[in-house]
């Protein structure tokens, strides 16, 4: 039988990338309050601003190339049924070759509609720019396609078939403090094997015995290739 990979990336996957999340500075993403550019409410109250905040985002995600734990992930899947879960917005792991790849918290290179059916049709972004003149065809300003805080996770469900799935299942760069997706980790066969790659890995609470690798994403994927022994 061909092994099943699953890999859940985190934050700490892109960061040797160059790209920074929220929890790098308590609280502020790239000097704005999360609850001014992150949140429903905020969507609601200045549109502008939330697509300001997102296209700066997506600037920097274009501008950035994806590092070797990204290509060694995808030429993981010359060896095996490669998955990846990841609740990054960037587009980092498509780029470096994998080819089966699920945004748990949406793709920053996509727009979806701000009305009731937002999750009807993503919408690929040309370049860097949102703007309030882009709308869906029912008529409805675009917003980033991203989960804000507050949100349903909406591949949740198919997250959760996807791991009960798995025979390796690997966390890369994730801190396991974002709910609902820390959950997950108890989906996963209790026969398959598991690994977390992460800095903290030592400092984690493991109720679900997996293997620790206290590395960053690139030098954890190398230590994680020769422990899969495919």
């Amino acid at each position: 039988m061909k092994h099943q990979i699953i890999i859940f990336s985190g934050a700490g996957m892109s960061a040797e990338s160059g790209i920074k999340t929220f929890r790098d500075s308590n609280g502020l993403w790239e000097n704005y309050d999360i609850n001014e550019v992150a949140t429903p409410e905020a969507w609601e109250a200045n549109p502008d601003l939330v697509s300001k905040f997102y296209n700066q985002r997506r600037k920097q995600i274009i501008e950035s190339t994806p590092n070797e734990a990204h290509y060694a992930i995808a030429e993981m899947q010359k060896l095996a049924d490669v998955r990846v879960i990841t609740q990054n917005i960037d587009d980092l792991h498509e780029r470096a070759g994998s080819e089966n790849v699920m945004h748990l918290h949406g793709n920053i290179r996509y727009a979806k509609s701000s009305g009731p059916n937002q999750e009807k049709e993503y919408y690929p972004i040309q370049g860097e720019c949102l703007t309030k003149n882009d709308t869906c065809p029912e008529g409805f300003r675009l917003r980033p396609h991203v989960v804000w805080f507050g949100e349903a996770v909406p591949m949740m469900e198919k997250a959760v078939e996807m791991i009960m799935e798995a025979t390796h299942f690997v966390v890369i760069g994730s801190s396991l403090q974002v709910y609902p997706a820390a959950n997950l980790l108890g989906y996963c066969p209790t026969n398959a094997k598991k690994w977390i790659i992460d800095p903290k890995a030592n400092d984690m609470e493991n109720p679900y015995e997996f293997t620790l690798i206290n590395q960053k994403a690139v030098e954890g994927i190398n230590t994680l290739v020769k422990q899969l022994k495919l």
